[in-house]
């Protein structure tokens, strides 16, 4: 789906920037079972669906914050439509409490959950392309650096992306440090780089950071809830990107 035509009549990109969960890896079904489990394995509320959606790209335990601001003692009263995502406005709930609930969700993820995160069937071959192309990529995730470095190992693609940030490193989406910081360190300027993503923080970050983005409608956001940051465009598939490159 193009959304502004004459966007991008002539122009032609260095640095692709990619999230990852429900843009290269189909990994949102897993995430949103793991904190249900999570929750009711420490007799917490279970989120809404939409709710956890909408938390898919911050760090863990920014997420935890939003979901459960209370901490083990939260009542699920749709927080994340009622709070921004500032680290500062998160003041209830002991540091201690969301590391429980932080590692409780890696148990599940890791070890006990058994819902299978394949990358996307057109992923690998789009990012081989760009690869091939002469694109810079890069990729900005909710991960853990961690978890970022197990997915690379998993599934080969960790030797395409030549720059990452994670959301243990540095401020959380929607804030543009991540892909600012990528800029930085790559020499890249603004109107050079594009981000693609499934979710409304990958897509605001972009607009805060002032790049362009695109967005994948088959991960945590549906077409509608992505087109309130104006990305360029909007894909059905990893391999429509192509067409707006």
């Amino acid at each position: 789906m193009r959304v502004q035509s004459n966007r991008f009549d002539a122009r032609k990109y260095d640095l692709v920037i990619f999230d990852w969960d429900g843009t290269l890896m189909d990994s949102i079904g897993k995430i949103i079972v793991c904190i249900e489990n999570m929750a009711r394995a420490l007799i917490l509320p279970i989120p809404a669906e939409s709710d956890i959606r909408d938390i898919i790209g911050l760090s863990m335990t920014e997420a935890l914050r939003v979901l459960f601001p209370l901490g083990l003692n939260s009542s699920v009263s749709s927080a994340y439509s009622q709070h921004s995502h500032s680290k500062n406005e998160f003041s209830q709930g002991e540091d201690d409490e969301y590391q429980r609930m932080r590692a409780e969700f890696k148990t599940q993820y890791l070890h006990l959950d058994t819902t299978p995160t394949p990358l996307f069937a057109q992923a690998p071959i789009l990012i081989d392309d760009l690869h091939k192309q002469g694109y810079q990529l890069a990729v900005a995730t909710g991960k853990a650096r961690a978890g970022l470095e197990r997915v690379f190992e998993q599934t080969g693609l960790g030797r395409y992306f030549i720059a990452s940030r994670c959301a243990d490193e540095v401020h959380s989406k929607p804030h543009p440090e991540m892909i600012s910081s990528l800029l930085k360190e790559l020499n890249i300027a603004p109107n050079r780089a594009l981000m693609v993503g499934d979710s409304l923080l990958d897509l605001t970050m972009a607009a805060n950071a002032g790049i362009d983005s695109v967005g994948v409608t088959y991960g945590a956001h549906s077409a509608e809830k992505l087109l309130r940051a104006k990305p360029i465009a909007l894909i059905d598939s990893p391999a429509q990107l192509l067409r707006y490159l």
